[in-house]
């Protein structure tokens, strides 16, 4: 080791490094993405400490790790709540009813958007779009899209998130 203080676990080390064995010689930073979602599935989120670890694993330098999960939105780079909602903000949603999803989200869980509940158990955030414009207003929980979401639908979700059931989508739990 070249003096980086392991942040993930010898499994996940292990993890990362096995994927090296998927790419020709000379090919490691197309392990990167896969070796960033491991770790974030480890430790919830992405430190600068954790780019330099993979980095190292995958003997590349650290900024080029750094420039993937800055790029991409699905790594998170803060500390986040076990599980994330993502309300779409853009015209077609706002047109049909987002910004008061957002408001009722922050209202039931007493944060506001950006924030975590005080148990870490929830995010709530804004999004630009998410690609289901003629769903809206939708969103994502834990990057499962819910779509034509209204506030009985989104109580529904919390309730399940709440009590740490499964999340099923809202038309399974009334139809269902």
């Amino acid at each position: 080791m070249l003096g980086v203080e392991p942040m993930l676990s010898p499994a996940a080390r292990e993890q990362i490094l096995a994927l090296c064995d998927r790419y020709p010689e000379g090919k490691r930073k197309s392990a990167v993405m896969d070796a960033l979602f491991i770790a974030q599935g480890e430790q919830g989120y992405l430190s600068p400490e954790t780019f330099r670890e993979i980095a190292e694993l995958l003997h590349l330098a650290p900024v080029h790790v750094a420039a993937v999960a800055t790029f991409y939105t699905m790594y998170e780079k803060e500390p986040v709540g076990k599980h994330i909602i993502d309300i779409c903000c853009n015209i077609s949603c706002l047109l049909r009813g987002s910004s008061e999803i957002i408001a009722h989200l922050e209202q039931r869980l007493g944060i506001t958007r950006g924030e975590t509940t005080p148990d870490g158990l929830i995010t709530v955030r804004e999004a630009e779009c998410i690609g289901a414009c003629s769903q809206a207003p939708a969103g994502q929980v834990n990057y499962r899209f819910f779509e034509h979401l209204t506030i009985e639908k989104v109580d529904e979700i919390l309730d399940q998130l709440q009590a740490g059931k499964a999340l099923v989508s809202p038309e399974e739990v009334t139809h269902g």
